[in-house]
């Protein structure tokens, strides 16, 4: 009997420390239930010089590291084109119609630039330029920034792999600030 009392006390202890727990519910977020949810569509990395051996590994890297970051955000969609545009000479109309055949609110254009270090011909260092272009759906550019892994981080040893994952998330970081500073995206 004593053992029941007990276990009936302790159990109606627990119910009542739970029923004051209000604090620990998790409150909605208005703003964030206001925002829609966005669609960027990003183009394959243009690589710089091309290279057939080393396009599949770059783009594994790549767009590695642009879904790790978009993992994070609820939301975004992320649509990925394997074919690239060209970089310097892109074209606001091919944008526009991408855009809008996908849905996309945005869309991102980038390059990856590898440094070519010794005499043959394919003799690559792991230091890498990250540059991309931030579009509208109509095709008006946004923002471009480049992230340059050998001047920021001083990176001499290393994968290229890992070389592009931390240009990638360098890159997108400088967007994200120029955005927040021409008020494109809210703080």
């Amino acid at each position: 009997m004593k053992k029941t009392v007990s276990i009936f006390l302790s159990m109606l202890i627990l119910v009542t420390a739970c029923k004051n727990l209000d604090a620990q519910v998790p409150q909605k977020n208005s703003f964030r239930e206001k925002m829609e949810e966005r669609t960027i569509l990003y183009f394959a990395p243009e690589i710089s010089p091309y290279v057939e051996e080393i396009k599949d590994a770059t783009y594994d890297s790549f767009f590695s590291a642009v879904t790790d970051r978009f993992a994070k955000l609820r939301n975004h969609t992320l649509l990925t084109v394997n074919t690239p545009i060209s970089y310097e000479n892109t074209d606001a109309e091919l944008i526009r119609d991408m855009c809008k055949n996908n849905n996309a609110h945005f869309a991102v254009v980038p390059k990856v630039k590898f440094f070519k270090v010794g005499i043959g011909q394919f003799v690559f260092s792991s230091q890498v330029v990250v540059s991309m272009k931030l579009y509208d759906a109509d095709g008006n550019m946004l923002s471009e920034n480049t992230y340059d892994t050998f001047r920021r981080k001083a990176r001499v040893l290393g994968s290229a792999e890992n070389s592009i994952k931390i240009g990638t998330n360098g890159v997108l970081k400088n967007l994200v600030k120029d955005l927040k500073k021409q008020k494109t995206i809210p703080n």
